[in-house]
């Protein structure tokens, strides 16, 4: 089932999570930005921009999980384009969204 059409400038989705209310995360490789989809309704309903556009993945961490922590690649870039993006390859946290994150699922081995 298609859930949600990407915006021409959110690129290509990479790494996701669900949030505890149900919506999706989707960090958008070479966009800059990680989205919020409601998958009910299939709209993005939230944009955090990034300083860098090799974004790859999130994921909701901290004491209650209400932190979002963002990975970046700088692999496959050249030394010109590294220049121009001193964050690339960087981990972002991210307060203040208003929402949170639920405990990851620990299996046994």
């Amino acid at each position: 089932k298609l859930l949600y059409h990407l915006e021409k400038e959110e690129q290509m989705p990479d790494g996701m999570c669900i949030d505890a209310e149900g919506k999706l995360w989707v960090a958008c490789i070479d966009a800059g930005r990680v989205i919020r989809i409601d998958p009910e309704t299939g709209k993005r309903i939230q944009t955090v921009r990034l300083p860098t556009p090799r974004i790859t993945s999130c994921c909701f961490g901290g004491k209650d999980y209400s932190e979002m922590y963002v990975t970046s690649a700088y692999d496959g870039l050249d030394e010109t384009t590294l220049a121009k993006e001193p964050h690339a390859g960087e981990i972002f946290k991210i307060t203040g969204l208003g929402v949170k994150g639920i405990p990851q699922n620990f299996y046994a081995a």
